[in-house]
């Protein structure tokens, strides 16, 4: 896959691997991985999949509606190329703190439906339930952000806390950050976000927030 490496200035902490939205590149996401953690390891994936150019990292059938068969073969190859980059570059697998913003969050929600330890963290901006009627793993030792826009026409809230529901009962905790806005990523949610890896990974205390409620 194509892809960007960042060794980091901090070898310790959690290598964030980034998920691109549709349409966009490796590089959409940089900023925000900045912002999360400055000093961790960055692998930036590129979507193989092209939708009338826009790259993607599943096909669709139409907007919400994923093709499902193609979705669960894209998770896999996207599971086996982390287990190689780790290798290649030298990062721990065992330590990997997903971000992804929209289509970007779907694939990395595949893949915590797919795959125990994955993952020990996930920045999830804007997702929707991938895949439904399966069986989750043990995801007990993952903690989880979601952000949603109460206005989101494409992510309602109800899909939202279903989401939220499913990861849960299977052992996840999941914090989920409400803006009142639509499907765009705005500054505030991103700023709770890496305000709660803070919390999470680096044993900084959380503080309060500007604007927006969360719900954990």
């Amino acid at each position: 896959m194509r892809h960007i490496f960042e060794k980091g200035g901090d070898l310790h902490a959690p290598t964030l691997v980034l998920f691109h939205g549709t349409g966009g590149t490796e590089h959409d996401l940089l900023p925000l991985a900045t912002l999360v953690s400055p000093k961790s390891p960055i692998l930036s994936l590129r979507g193989d999949v092209l939708e009338n150019g826009m790259p993607r990292f599943f096909k669709r059938i139409s907007e919400g509606v994923f093709d499902e068969e193609d979705l669960v073969f894209r998770t896999k190859e996207v599971n086996e190329f982390l287990n190689q980059s780790a290798k290649e570059y030298g990062f721990d697998r065992d330590n990997l703190v997903a971000i992804g913003y929209s289509n970007g969050a779907n694939i990395i929600a595949s893949l915590l439906f797919h795959y125990q330890n994955v993952f020990r963290g996930a920045i999830l901006h804007h997702p929707m339930i991938p895949l439904r009627g399966i069986q989750l793993p043990d995801l007990s030792d993952v903690t989880i952000f979601i952000g949603a826009g109460k206005n989101d026409p494409i992510c309602s809230p109800r899909e939202t806390a279903e989401l939220q529901s499913l990861l849960r009962d299977s052992g996840a905790v999941v914090r989920v950050h409400w803006e009142n806005n639509g499907h765009q990523l705005i500054y505030n949610e991103a700023k709770a976000a890496a305000i709660w890896f803070r919390e999470k990974f680096q044993n900084q205390p959380d503080h309060e927030q500007e604007g927006g409620q969360y719900n954990e």
